[in-house]
């Protein structure tokens, strides 16, 4: 959410933002909603004042002036309620539109379409040549018999699998020594609910505008206006959960930063991704993630120093485990409509000759901290909302597509990288035959 104020003073900066984003939001429309939204309210306020007087003025009055009035109040109380009747049907579409209100994007977010307009920042890594044929993520789980698709999909549907074994292992350790590295750089870890309602949903932007992403879980409502408040959603990441964790709560300005991480089940429908990266574990329902959230005071440059933190945490991780990677500035087009600076992180993976996206940063600003009610008191005892940020550490499974294919061996095996050894016992390998 942004603050009017501030789109009454410069439409025209919101309009570029949304055309460039591609939300489709008609800055003008709104700010017609929005006149006529002030000015009910301005003649309602009047209109209870002048009831307040008439009230006031009753007791005072006898006879039949005292019975005249009364009549003139009633009357004056029945149009007042029709009044009030229209002002919030309006208003329930005045705060409908104001969540589909987009987020500045900064000045070096680049203008572009979609995400083959990103633009690649940095690399890290060389990518690997191999002396053999490699096999990919998906034909290597089933030769070390840690990947079952098949049975996933007979369970669950399509995008659906089995890890087992050695692959729940790798899993886990991907996973906890990711953890452990935030923990160690002053992380508070969450494991937080993997069930969020709709004020969760839309109070970090996730809502209105993916629903068709999200799994409901309770009675769906008209797809064509606003969702009922009383459903839970499976999230997508735990960014729901831990960002709205200080909902319609003021902050310390001594506790800031708050740097929190959670670590979860995540669920996506996929919903518009028909035929699309259909193959292996790139794109699936369920995974689990460790996600890396922010809230700071709200200051431009602090924000980036916390972007730039996080994004550096995700990539320390990525060259622990030795794994090529590129660091790609996101455009308008593929940015979501809160966000003010995005960066992903796209990782090595032999299958698909190229890079593929393993992790988004974002940068909010005061976006969610509207929405959400989040404040913090400043140093002078002003009250002001705090920015906020996130990004994925590590996502599993998708991040053993690169691990499983850059690690392989020519016989099929899997070298076990360094760092995650201590938490598979000191193993070394991963062979078709336990060790």
């Amino acid at each position: 959410m942004i603050d009017l104020e501030d789109l009454r003073k410069r439409p025209k900066t919101y309009e570029d933002a949304a055309r460039n984003k591609q939300t489709g939001f008609d800055v003008h429309t709104f700010l017609k909603l929005d006149e006529e939204h002030r000015q009910m309210l301005k003649e309602v306020e009047e209109m209870r004042a002048q009831k307040n007087d008439i009230s006031k003025r009753v007791p005072t009055m006898e006879g039949t002036a005292k019975k005249k009035l009364i009549a003139e109040m009633r009357s004056f109380s029945d149009q007042l309620k029709a009044k009030e009747e229209a002002l919030a049907a309006v208003e329930r579409h005045w705060e409908w539109m104001q969540l589909r209100i987009p987020a500045i994007p900064l000045p070096e977010v680049p203008i572009g379409k979609d995400e083959s307009e990103n633009r690649e920042i940095r690399t890290w890594g060389k990518i690997p040549k191999f002396s053999f044929d490699p096999l990919d993520h998906i034909a290597l789980g089933t030769l070390l018999d840690i990947i079952d698709i098949p049975r996933g999909v007979k369970i669950a549907g399509s995008r659906s699998y089995f890890l087992k074994g050695n692959g729940v292992r790798l899993e886990m350790a991907v996973l906890m020594y990711t953890l452990d590295t935030l923990i160690q750089k002053g992380f508070t870890p969450f494991t937080p609910p993997v069930l969020a309602n709709w004020e969760a949903m839309m109070g970090t932007s996730y809502f209105p505008g993916g629903e068709e992403m999200a799994y409901a879980v309770g009675v769906q409502r008209d797809k064509n206006g606003p969702i009922e408040p009383d459903n839970l959603y499976l999230v997508g990441t735990s960014e729901v959960s831990v960002a709205s964790y200080h909902t319609d709560e003021t902050l310390k300005f001594s506790d800031l930063p708050k740097r929190y991480c959670g670590i979860s089940n995540c669920f996506r429908r996929e919903a518009g991704t028909y035929g699309k990266d259909t193959h292996g574990l790139y794109r699936i329902h369920q995974f689990q993630k460790v996600e890396q959230v922010i809230l700071c005071e709200a200051d431009p440059m602090i924000s980036m120093q916390m972007h730039k933190e996080i994004l550096k945490n995700a990539e320390e991780v990525l060259q622990a485990l030795e794994l090529p990677y590129r660091i790609v500035n996101v455009c308008t087009g593929d940015m979501g409509h809160g966000q003010v600076y995005k960066n992903d992180i796209e990782t090595w993976m032999p299958s698909r000759k190229t890079y593929g996206e393993t992790h988004s940063c974002s940068s909010f600003y005061d976006f969610q901290a509207r929405r959400l009610g989040i404040k913090y008191e400043t140093e002078e005892g002003k009250k002001k909302y705090v920015y906020t940020l996130n990004n994925t550490c590590i996502a599993s499974p998708r991040i053993l597509i690169p691990l499983l294919e850059l690690y392989q061996q020519k016989d099929g095996s899997i070298i076990i990288p360094k760092v995650l050894r201590p938490y598979m016992g000191n193993q070394e390998k991963i062979t078709a035959h336990p060790l």
